[in-house]
């Protein structure tokens, strides 16, 4: 079976996180932005993660080099471009508006050009994406709230609030106003959780913020009781295989959890989350678990059966898709 041109969606990437070396010089020298780097292997070097926050630290060094609408079209066309060669059908990408809008960049310049890409790559690749308004855990409340606010008029692209950014010390709780005011909105809701925080930061955004999906969740396994509510529910979980090796949350692709989760009917997903910064996009993750926990054929499937289950659409689109997944193996056994 040849998983990698079998379609599929991806539910967790991060816009910021796809600037791959290459475009980040070139955009710094465009914008005349100061950064650490002179050359593309000075960024590789850099890649070398001890945790979360040596990651975040380079991340929002990197993004400094968007300003311009220019600069975020050309940002999302190209990681569209690559979702194509990926046989990537929904792509929900997780945006930082507080990263832009703390340095000077409107929300009419980031959305002009992120919704400029979305209708390029619907048209040249067939691709639907959306964008999920990622918070910043670190930031207060009332800035979050300000910050959703700030989404006023720009709703066209948007199908989700999200949020990321360091878990420890920035538990759900925190922010419970503004997930219930995107609800109002009726907008969907996500949360980073269960990556660098314990099994408690899932429970406590399920039970106190209501959300649709978890990013990552994978630390949820700690506590049973918990993993049998996700199942129950059906919670979609976002998880980002390579990124975690990366950041150390498991030691090698060998120890992640993703094939014990699935085994105990999780829905779970995969997905490349920052894949200029961790390596790989999200045909390597599905490759680099399939190879390290041989997953059977059955499994293979059910993981991209899983991402547009868990996908923010309708039941009808999903449908749809799950349709064109099934014709599209069933080519591939014919052949």
């Amino acid at each position: 079976m040849d998983i990698a041109n079998l379609p599929k969606a991806e539910l967790h990437m991060h816009i910021e996180g796809s600037l791959e070396p290459e475009m980040m010089l070139r955009l710094a020298r465009r914008n005349d932005v100061e950064i650490p780097f002179s050359a593309p292997d000075e960024v590789a070097a850099a890649c070398d993660f001890k945790d979360l926050q040596s990651f975040l630290a380079l991340f929002y060094s990197g993004l400094t080099v968007m300003r311009t609408a220019r600069d975020f079209e050309e940002v999302t066309y190209a990681y569209l471009a690559r979702a194509h060669q990926d046989s990537i059908r929904r792509a929900e990408l997780y945006l930082s508006p507080q990263a832009h809008l703390r340095r000077g960049v409107s929300v009419d310049a980031v959305m002009e050009g992120v919704g400029a890409a979305i209708k390029a790559g619907e048209r040249d690749f067939g691709i639907s994406s959306a964008v999920i308004w990622g918070l910043q855990r670190q930031f207060s409340e009332d800035e979050a709230l300000e910050t959703l606010d700030a989404l006023k008029g720009h709703e066209e692209f948007v199908v989700a609030l999200g949020m990321g950014g360091p878990e420890i010390g920035n538990p759900p709780a925190k922010f419970r106003k503004v997930y219930a005011e995107a609800r109002a909105h009726g907008l969907r809701t996500t949360i980073h959780a269960g990556e660098e925080g314990d099994a408690s930061y899932v429970r406590d955004a399920l039970e106190l913020l209501g959300v649709d999906r978890i990013d990552h969740g994978v630390r949820a396994e700690e506590e049973g009781a918990l993993v049998e509510e996700l199942v129950r529910r059906q919670t979609t979980l976002t998880v980002c295989p390579l990124s975690n090796v990366r950041l150390r949350v498991f030691d090698r692709m060998e120890d992640h959890n993703i094939a014990r989760l699935l085994r105990r009917n999780l829905r779970v997903t995969v997905n490349s989350d920052d894949p200029s910064y961790f390596g790989g996009y999200l045909n390597d993750n599905l490759h680099a678990c399939c190879t390290a926990h041989s997953l059977s054929g059955a499994e293979q499937i059910q993981l991209l059966r899983n991402s547009f289950a868990g996908a923010f659409l309708p039941e009808d689109q999903i449908a749809r898709h799950l349709t064109e997944l099934d014709q599209a193996l069933a080519a591939q056994r014919a052949s």
